[in-house]
């Protein structure tokens, strides 16, 4: 049944967008975010520039671009980590503009970071639990009748038990934040997210400085995420990563969008080559091609020495 329902997310994610051109701000079918003329400036720096971008409901995206390309400082603008100088975007439907970061999350849009935010001198279980919205205990004078909140801490605290055991940290539940490894940090960033019961979960690098033995368990989470109905919107520079998981890419280059598509497509698409891999897209994309440019120099050093 879970393989089945595997496949049929995916699908239908992939159906989505079907016939779509590989244009920058191509309408999508259903829209959980739609972003439009978003600019963000650091004196004479234009890091954030994009005209019109809309996020597909139940899919995952990802947001590829080299580095500069202002990939996080967008992230920053939509969630309310930063403000930016012009624009706007709603989440369903909502307009999220000048949105503290702590009320965006209310709504459903969550974030991680590329710098793990975990609490290091708070343990496991005591991050889990900041993670929950809407705690009747944080209110000063409620907190001074626990039978008026003692319920629902409860609740919570079993909702975080059944997402260490997911994310397979719950042996570490007690133990402090910061002696995870960086991995396990992320997994507590990505399981600390959903205690927020999201709709739209964005993350940061979620590989970044993960060793291999945790890439999978990671990779998996983030396909799971769209199997239970959320949507991702996704950072990532590992291409092979962004493959295999992603149905739909966003890439950024100088602080705009510059193409849309599929994954094969946008891998192909010479704006993209020249934007992301800049000067070095002239290097060999398969043995062949490499073969063919060794001959080739060889042949121009046989006629050097001959000269």
């Amino acid at each position: 049944m879970h393989a089945d329902t595997t496949a049929t997310r995916k699908a239908a994610a992939v159906a989505a967008f079907e016939g779509l051109a590989t244009e920058p701000g191509v309408p999508k079918p259903d829209p959980i975010l739609i972003i439009d003329e978003v600019v963000r400036r650091f004196g004479g720096l234009t890091a954030v520039d994009v005209g019109h971008l809309e996020i597909q409901r139940g899919s995952i995206t990802a947001l590829i671009g080299p580095n500069g390309a202002g990939k996080t400082t967008f992230f920053n603008q939509l969630t309310g980590f930063d403000t930016a100088d012009a624009g706007s975007w709603t989440f369903n439907g909502k307009q999220l503009k000048g949105v503290p970061a702590h009320r965006v999350a209310r709504q459903g849009m969550v974030r991680t970071f590329q710098l793990t935010k975990a609490l290091s001198k708070l343990t496991v279980m005591e991050n889990m639990r900041l993670g929950a919205q809407n705690q009747r205990g944080e209110n000063f004078f409620r907190a001074l009748i626990p039978g008026s909140w003692r319920g629902q801490e409860d609740e919570i605290t079993e909702r975080a038990e059944e997402l260490l055991e997911r994310f397979k940290l719950d042996a570490k539940r007690d133990d402090f934040a910061g002696s995870l490894s960086g991995g396990q940090r992320k997994l507590l960033e990505m399981a600390r997210a959903l205690m927020v019961g999201p709709e739209l979960v964005m993350l940061d690098e979620p590989m970044a400085g993960v060793n291999p033995a945790l890439t999978q368990s990671l990779l998996g989470h983030v396909k799971a995420l769209r199997e239970e109905g959320m949507t991702v919107l996704f950072v990532e520079h590992d291409m092979d990563m962004v493959r295999d998981i992603s149905d739909w890419v966003v890439v950024m280059a100088q602080g705009a969008v510059i193409a849309e598509g599929p994954p094969d497509k946008i891998m192909s698409d010479q704006r993209v080559i020249d934007a992301y891999l800049g000067a070095h897209h002239d290097a060999p994309m398969s043995a062949e091609e490499a073969e063919e440019q060794l001959h080739e120099a060889e042949a121009e050093l046989e006629i050097e020495e001959k000269a």
